[in-house]
């Protein structure tokens, strides 16, 4: 065997023994990938028991409470502390003794949140609730929505003789016709500070407080008890009223008085009745369950149905009576912050310098 034919057995032997090698690599199964473990969230386990802080009735807390302690087996305990509910949730601060405020309107919530007494999360049904009745940052949630409206007795007042605003309320016309509710009553404190909030935005404060004084002289008679007020307008005592929407419409379907709603152009401020989760609260998940149990469109819809209550929950008005999702109204343009901040020095106003002023009061 001659040299070329030696170097070509080496080159034709590199070349065989290159492309066996290729097979081999090519034919080599690759190793599975590691596959990382996907963790299952951790379930939330919630505390035995939840507090509630509360402004409504016995008989509505009871309900939610059943409700809420047959779909997780916490035992609910609730306290009900009416005009104290704030202050309560307040002074027990840096040692909260309640998990919940559940009932009071939205500018309390507002100055309990400015206080860091409010804990921040994010119920499943938070996007479906209309941004003005609900926190920007999630603190607080409205479950009830209250219009304070004006209301007349149809039997003693044309429709050409009606207000088209509540403004016109000042006019002489309406002297001796009008009767309503002390600052007492929350709603008519958010209607008298929500008036003077009007003029204080628009025109002068100084004006609004002559209004107030207008609205005064017109004024018949004020009443500790929305009853007797309701009672007073069906003896034909005086002819035009305000009240709570779902009160008048009870008044209405129930006692068949003669009473209907005068929509105005500036609208009715709208009370919105809230819920929180209290910061640093003895049972934390169970308070964002209430939260979140306490605003679904199920237990408003319930509460509706049962108390006549009109839900914040668009959801919820498919199961509601009919007239809530029947009825329309103008909300009025009210900045709850500012109100909140102002209403007490206004009522204090109100109630010693312009009730009753220059008046015999009986």
């Amino acid at each position: 065997m001659n040299r070329k034919s030696v170097l070509f057995l080496l080159v034709l032997g590199l070349i065989v023994f290159a492309m066996a090698g290729c097979t081999q690599s090519a034919e080599t199964p690759e190793e599975p990938a590691v596959e990382t473990p996907v963790e299952e969230p951790t379930a939330v386990v919630l505390e035995d028991k939840v507090v509630i802080y509360s402004t409504h009735s016995e008989e509505l807390l009871e309900l939610v409470a059943d409700a809420f302690e047959e779909k997780t087996g916490v035992t609910v305990e609730y306290i009900n502390l009416k005009g104290e509910l704030a202050e309560r949730v307040e002074a027990e601060k840096n040692n909260p003794q309640a998990d919940v405020m559940f009932g009071g309107a939205s500018n309390l919530f507002m100055d309990l949140k400015n206080k860091d007494l409010f804990l921040s999360f994010e119920p499943e049904w938070v996007n479906d609730i209309d941004p003005m009745f609900k926190d920007g940052e999630n603190y607080w949630f409205g479950t009830i929505q209250t219009p304070v409206a004006l209301f007349y007795n149809t039997e003693m007042v044309s429709d050409e003789d009606l207000p088209k605003d509540w403004f016109d309320l000042a006019d002489s016309k309406y002297e001796g016709q009008l009767i309503f509710r002390n600052a007492l009553s929350s709603s008519a404190r958010v209607m008298y500070s929500a008036l003077i909030q009007q003029y204080e935005r628009n025109s002068t404060i100084e004006e609004g407080w002559e209004f107030m004084s207008a609205l005064d002289r017109n004024t018949k008679q004020y009443f500790d008890s929305g009853s007797l007020m309701m009672q007073s307008i069906g003896r034909k005592e005086a002819s035009i009223s305000f009240s709570t929407l779902n009160d008048i419409v009870d008044n209405k379907l129930k006692n068949n008085l003669p009473i209907e709603i005068v929509q105005l152009e500036s609208g009715f401020p709208i009370i919105t009745d809230g819920i929180a989760a209290i910061n640093n609260s003895p049972h934390p998940e169970a308070a964002k369950a209430f939260v979140e149990f306490a605003g679904s469109a199920e237990v408003q819809a319930m509460l509706a149905n049962a108390f006549n209550r009109m839900p914040t929950h668009p959801g919820a008005l498919a199961t509601s009576p009919q007239w809530m999702g029947e009825i329309t109204f103008k909300a009025m343009d009210v900045h709850w912050v500012d109100l909140s901040s102002k209403q007490s020095e206004w009522m204090q106003k109100w109630d010693t310098e312009i009730k009753d002023t220059g008046k015999d009061v009986k």
